[in-house]
């Protein structure tokens, strides 16, 4: 035990750990450099794991995404009677987009339907009117009647479109709040505007189907478009909602000038919360309003036969 603890050992012990340990410094920023690029080529393969799933789920799946858009009857009719205005193709496609039609073939059978519509309309109200119907009815006015007819059936499909339009615009903006509160946790967790759309639209498959589509396709887009602020503009546009355009000019200018994103979508996201909250407060104070006529039709005779009725039996009675 003596031998081994001498001068000459000891300090042959104390050199080793001093060279060790600067070995080990020297060494651990080069590691610390390794581990760095490590985790760079982790999260370039997930961004293409993403991108490329992405691709093949908006690919293969049978939804109203991608729709098999062949060379039937209805396009052959409106390619010979050039029914599509190429000036005006460009806004029917966006509002057929915040309808959730988005293929060609959609463009081509409203279309068609605009132009077929009135004709039906118009030649069955004639046939009906002129050959069907006995009614005491001079033939000018039986005209009229036709060309109303077909009046509506030239506005029938506007409207239909814009009524589907503002039922997937109110589903949107019902669940756009809930949406923006999980886009600000998965931010502050780390992810990347992709992967935070991608979660984001995985969660609210249930919830918020329609909005979970947008979402979906605009990861899609980020994945492939050359523009990712294009991808943004084109979810406002499919959308048609404003606070989806906030949204995008949030994200648009904190890629332009390296500002925080979650900073912006904590705030938008309140300024959410507190829309719908006046929303409700505002519907809960036309409540009183809405229910007066229903009150006056309903409540009101039912009380005056309790109030008034035994009188009414009782004077009856007695004469």
């Amino acid at each position: 035990m003596d031998g081994i603890l001498t001068p000459e050992n000891i300090i042959i012990a104390l050199g080793s750990i001093g060279a060790f340990l600067t070995i080990v410094a020297f060494g651990l920023p080069m590691l610390g450099n390794d581990n760095l690029k490590s985790r760079l080529k982790t999260v370039a393969a997930r961004r293409e794991e993403l991108s490329a799933a992405a691709r093949q789920k908006f690919t293969t799946q049978n939804s109203s995404l991608r729709q098999q858009s062949g060379r039937s009857y209805v396009t052959f009719l409106v390619d010979k009677f050039k029914l599509i205005n190429p000036a005006d193709s460009v806004g029917i496609k966006n509002k057929l987009a915040q309808a959730g039609m988005r293929s060609e073939a959609h463009l081509y059978t409203y279309a068609f339907f605009r132009f077929v519509a009135p004709i039906i309309f118009g030649l069955l109200t004639a046939i009906y009117l002129f050959l069907l119907a006995k009614v005491e009815m001079g033939p000018s006015a039986k005209l009229i009647y036709s060309f109303g007819a077909a009046v509506i059936g030239f506005f029938l499909p506007q409207i239909l479109v814009r009524n589907k339009i503002q039922n997937r615009q109110k589903g949107l903006q019902k669940i756009f709040p809930d949406a923006m509160d999980l886009l600000v946790i998965c931010v502050e967790a780390g992810l990347s505007m992709e992967a935070a759309f991608h979660r984001v639209s995985a969660e609210l498959q249930e919830q918020g189907p329609e909005l979970a589509e947008e979402l979906g396709l605009t990861t899609a887009e980020l994945a492939f478009l050359p523009d990712r602020r294009q991808a943004l503009m084109n979810l406002a546009a499919r959308t048609g909602l404003p606070a989806v355009k906030s949204l995008v000019t949030a994200l648009a200018q904190a890629e332009k000038y390296g500002t925080p994103i979650s900073v912006s979508l904590r705030v938008l996201s309140q300024e959410q919360r507190d829309e719908r909250m006046s929303r409700a407060e505002q519907k809960a104070g036309a409540l009183p309003a809405q229910l007066t006529v229903p009150m006056i039709v309903f409540f009101l005779p039912v009380l005056f036969v309790v109030l008034i009725g035994p009188a009414i039996i009782k004077a009856m009675n007695t004469l």
